[in-house]
């Protein structure tokens, strides 16, 4: 009969520790798999709500400064036309 021995009891000790690690490296990584598709979904959420208070904001601002609009494209056409009257003075010379 085989009598076991130091070395095979520490053998046996030491695959008995390393099976305990791999199981709790098996729920450490099922733990973070769980928290990147939590952080997945909440990344998610949070682009639509950004998206939205973008709007909001942009519907308020618009709201309570309406002419500030037609004052930014009468500027830019000013501008273009200043651009193109410049064009042709020096196009003249």
């Amino acid at each position: 009969m085989n009598v076991p021995t130091s070395a095979t009891q520490a053998k046996d000790r030491l695959y008995s520790q390393l099976a305990s690690s791999f199981g709790r490296m098996n729920r450490a990584l099922n733990r973070t798999a769980d928290l990147c598709e939590q952080l997945q979904v909440d990344l998610n959420a949070i682009r639509i709500f950004s998206g939205l208070d973008a709007a909001k904001f942009m519907a308020v601002a618009a709201s309570l400064n309406p002419d500030d609009d037609d004052g930014f494209e009468q500027e830019g056409q000013q501008q273009k036309e200043t651009r193109q009257d410049t064009g042709r003075n020096q196009d003249r010379s």
